[in-house]
């Protein structure tokens, strides 16, 4: 696919490492252009965020995460029955395992990953996880906007386009899951499954716990 490949936007250093640049391939195998420009786009964001918080972080580690985010919606880590933010998790941590990197970090990049659509948790956890939320947040629904400037913005979207980003970006979301709807229950995807599916039937909490084996 057609991709840019940069060292530095917006004053942020994009990690070229070995690691990094194996989990770029990754994305770029299994991925679409879509999905890159998007993950760029959200480890920019992040970064910028850590940058103006004045924030520590581990770069390659953000980065990592970032590129693996929305990996799980597509169809080579995808699995039957589990989150498509776990899948990618997941496929994040056996990646870094694979190059020896310690259990902490494992555990903080498989976090930061299976947490970034967990609105009011992951933005009090390490600040990888935190920034990688917020770096989503402003690219999908456009939070903390105000705080980019016209110069940074117009940087990056030059560099990763949207491509029509608020049109395609349901559908991605759906295509990634809609074999394991029920995996939405609980969490902001299932606006998703009711956006693209006419009388879809969300789980409710309140019929699981008025209708479990429980006598009273």
């Amino acid at each position: 696919m057609p991709v840019n490949k940069i060292k530095s936007l917006a004053g942020i250093v994009i990690p070229d490492s070995t690691i990094a640049t194996q989990a770029t391939e990754l994305l770029l195998t299994h991925g679409t252009e879509f999905i890159y420009n998007h993950s760029l786009r959200v480890f920019l964001f992040s970064s910028l965020n850590g940058k103006r918080n004045n924030l520590q972080y581990d770069a390659e580690l953000l980065y990592v995460a970032s590129v693996f985010h929305d990996l799980g919606l597509t169809k080579h880590y995808s699995s039957p029955d589990l989150r498509f933010e776990v899948d990618g998790a997941n496929a994040a941590r056996d990646f870094l395992k694979s190059h020896g990197l310690p259990k902490e970090s494992l555990q903080l990049v498989w976090d930061t990953i299976a947490l970034h659509t967990t609105i009011g948790v992951a933005e009090h956890k390490e600040n990888e996880v935190a920034l990688m939320y917020s770096g989503v947040g402003l690219d999908v629904m456009g939070d903390g906007y105000e705080n980019l400037s016209a110069e940074h913005r117009e940087e990056i979207i030059h560099a990763f386009p949207r491509n029509d980003f608020k049109k395609n970006i349901i559908p991605t979301f759906f295509g990634g899951f809609e074999h394991k709807t029920e995996t939405t229950f609980g969490n902001i995807k299932a606006d998703v499954c009711a956006f693209m599916t006419p009388n879809f039937h969300r789980k409710n909490f309140c019929d699981c716990i008025l209708h479990s084996p429980w006598s009273e």
